[in-house]
């Protein structure tokens, strides 16, 4: 069989899959990381925004000079130093310019750069304009100065810088977000005057505690201000692993409006928040009757006031607080933020650092730099001083240096070999024009000797010095928080965690008469200037009882079997109509009747059966939560409930029986039970209890002013306070007969 040939396969490496797929992803993540995602500790810019800096100071537009098409910046990056597409190069441009996403703008933007309501709503790069922003000395003042490595560019043409020699910490300035390979960074923004406090306070002491650097550095900054809810120990927490989150709010006030009415105005609003989202999201709750006390909300934002959000309330009376409480837990005036550092350090590694770490590295980066700089400085007076000291020995011999120049056929040899001098000094004395030659000149030239001496011998005693080399540092650092420093925009405070409006907070706080009718059918109607026993009643039915009340408040109805069922005044049926059968909403036997009504408050109720036996509960524990009731009273066979007695203050117990016995006793003597069965009020011979002759029909609760008046068929009895005093005795007693005429067929006690 022929032998396959191998067209010089032979050559290739042969690998596993497995091993080439996992050296293939290695380099791919190594490539995101360290190229594209996450942010140098040095300069504090990823890749494309270092060269986008690099290119406009190379094209020469500096915040100095006019504008440049952007156009013209993004095809000199993408053609000169990122080789990718167009829009993510200039969107990394547009994100450096827009004020409201970096806290110190690299880039100075003229046109449509996006706005907070849509940050990527930006021109087109052949309609905008931009320069480097007035920060970006801060990046490049030093770039000249041998301070950074330059690279090949991807195609070898030109050099670019490995990174900028900052002179600021930018990796918290600005702060930074991105998504690399199995690891994130999120660093919020910080304020530079503090930041850089900070950096000075480590020069000082090196030892400095992340608690005593905190006094300086409060917390991030954002670029829209706001609010963080966060109180100085979490920070603390955070800054200590370099993780963590924290919360931002908008910041508001509460204002008069044209009108007079108060209106809530929201000044800032949370870091990377869309004001017209929330706008979107203020209005979809006012249509959906979730926030009944805010009446319109409205965008007054202009130039002068760039971000101004108004609510219009309904009354004077609503709760700002506690309304911004709820907008915090329900749009993004309130926004959690992740907080990452995670840095490319010096040694080209990523990792999430501690503040105080991350400082102490920038530190390095700049102790480094400035050495860099000085030795660069050193190099240059070494240079300047051997051409000096060529020149001086030329003046020093200036008629012997003209006649060489003139007679020699090559003069620069003649003179090298003549005065024992090197190349460059000999060049440097051909280049040297006649009117140079001047007495002045040579005294001039040995003033500068002198002082670049001077600025030597400086400048090696602060290398050699790193106590002189931080005295510089420090020196240089409060001379940018004086040139470049401002004040704080984002307060930082311990606030009330956001919360939601419960549905009884959300419930109109409107007055309501709850009427009930013998068949226990309700209905919810409006206002308390209504009279129930003018509304229509199903055929058969008839008005039973009502109740004045709220409708924020719950409605208790007591059954016939000692239960009570609750339900909340806003979830009543309209009056309109004849209302709905409370066995609909409960589970209610057939055989049960409902036998009185009485609303939730602060007050109490009496419970009492007809055969004497009762006791008095407090409101509030007697609402039920479920549709089964809750057992209140537990009756004896036979016996039946009286409709509740509510009331809030009384003396005393006016109990009347069907035999038109009356008995009053003093209000304490009757106890407080949250259920049971009670006891024994009213004497009720057992003989008329069993045979039906004779039962308790009518209770009431009476204060000293009251006056007690008793309904015998189509005949009243008023009897004042002082008036029921023969009536008085003690609990379980008969009582007296009432005045003949009152005695038979009584309806009912009321309270005047």
């Amino acid at each position: 069989m022929a032998d396959i040939p191998t067209n010089g396969m032979d050559e290739f490496e042969e690998i596993s899959l497995l091993e080439y797929t996992e050296r293939a992803y290695l380099d791919y993540s190594m490539y995101v990381i360290n190229d594209r995602a996450l942010p140098f500790i040095g300069d504090g810019l990823k890749p494309v925004q270092r060269r986008i800096i690099y290119a406009m100071s190379q094209l020469g537009v500096t915040f100095q000079s006019k504008p440049s098409k952007s156009a013209r910046t993004v095809g000199d990056v993408i053609g000169k130093f990122h080789p990718h597409g167009e829009p993510a190069c200039y969107e990394s441009m547009v994100h450096m310019a827009q004020p409201f996403s970096f806290r110190y703008p690299l880039v100075d933007g003229h046109g449509n750069w996006g706005a907070p309501d849509d940050p990527k709503s930006f021109a087109a790069s052949r309609y905008t304009e931009a320069r480097l922003s007035r920060w970006t000395p801060l990046l490049l003042t030093e770039l000249g100065q041998g301070t950074v490595d330059f690279t090949p560019n991807f195609d070898g043409s030109l050099d670019e810088p490995v990174w900028l020699p900052a002179r600021a910490p930018f990796f918290l300035l600005n702060g930074a977000t991105g998504i690399a390979v199995g690891m994130a960074t999120d660093i919020l923004p910080h304020n530079l005057k503090e930041v850089v406090q900070a950096c000075i306070a480590l020069l000082e002491r090196k030892s400095t505690s992340l608690a005593e650097l905190m006094t300086m550095v409060q917390g991030p900054d954002l670029p829209t201000g706001g609010v963080i809810t966060a109180a100085a120990e979490d920070i603390q927490k955070i800054y200590e692993t370099g993780n963590g989150t924290m919360r931002g709010r908008a910041r508001y006030s509460d204002e008069r409006g044209l009108d007079g009415g108060k209106e809530v105005v929201i000044t800032e609003l949370p870091y990377q928040s869309s004001p017209a989202k929330i706008l979107e999201q203020i209005a979809a709750q006012i249509i959906a009757k979730k926030l009944p006390m805010v009446v319109d909300v409205r965008d007054e934002s202009d130039h002068e006031n760039p971000t101004r959000l108004v609510l219009v309330l309904r009354s004077n009376r609503v709760d700002v607080d506690r309304l911004m409480l709820h907008l915090f837990a329900t749009t993004d005036l309130e926004r959690t933020y992740r907080f990452n550092l995670n840095l490319i350090g010096l040694d080209r590694k990523p990792k999430v650092k501690p503040l105080r770490d991350a400082l102490l590295e920038w530190l390095d980066f700049r102790r480094i730099t400035v050495r860099r700089r000085i030795e660069h400085r050193l190099d240059y007076i070494a240079r300047r001083l051997h051409i000096l000291e060529g020149m001086l020995i030329a003046y020093a011999n200036l008629d012997e240096v003209i006649r060489i120049i003139r007679e020699e056929e090559q003069p620069k040899a003649a003179l090298i070999s003549r005065f024992n001098l090197t190349d460059e000094q000999a060049d440097a004395i051909l280049d040297l024009r006649l009117r140079q030659l001047a007495k002045l000149e040579e005294a001039k030239l040995e003033q500068d000797r002198s002082e670049l001496a001077a600025e030597r011998d400086d400048l090696r005693r602060t290398v050699d010095s790193p106590r002189r080399l931080n005295t510089l540092l420090k020196k240089e650092l409060t001379a940018i928080v004086e040139e470049f420093g401002d004040e704080r925009r984002t307060e930082i405070v311990e606030a009330q965690e956001a919360s939601a409006f419960s549905i009884e907070e959300l419930s109109t706080n409107e007055p309501i008469t709850v009427v009930l009718s013998e068949k226990g059918w309700v209905r919810g109607a409006k206002g308390h200037e209504m009279d129930p026993s003018t509304l229509p009643y199903r055929a058969g039915d008839d008005y039973l009882s009502h109740v004045e009340t709220r409708s924020n408040l719950v409605c208790n109805f007591l059954a016939s079997s000692g239960k009570v069922y609750s339900i909340a005044g806003r979830d009543l049926p309209s009056a309109r109509g004849q209302g709905e059968p409370l066995s609909g909403r409960f589970n209610i036997d057939a055989e049960t009747q409902i036998v009185g009504l009485f609303a939730d408050g602060p007050g109490k109720v009496l419970l009492l059966a007809d055969n004497g036996v009762g006791f008095v509960a407090e409101v509030q524990n007697l609402v039920a939560t479920t549709r089964n009731g809750r057992v209140v009273m537990n009756l004896q066979a036979g016996t039946f409930p009286l409709p509740p007695i509510a009331f809030e203050a009384g003396e005393i117990v006016a109990l009347v029986s069907s035999n038109g016995n009356l008995l009053v006793i003093d209000l304490p003597e009757v106890p407080t039970l949250s259920r049971g069965r009670g006891v024994k009020l009213m004497n009720i011979p057992r003989k008329l209890l069993d045979a039906g002759e004779e039962r308790v029909v009518a209770a009431a609760v009476v204060g000293e002013r009251d006056t007690l008046r008793i309904t015998s068929g189509q005949r009243d009895l008023r009897l004042r306070f002082r008036d029921l005093d023969p009536y008085r005795g003690t609990r379980a007693q008969r009582g007296k007969v009432l005045p003949r005429g009152y005695r038979n067929n009584i309806v009912g006690l009321r309270i005047e």
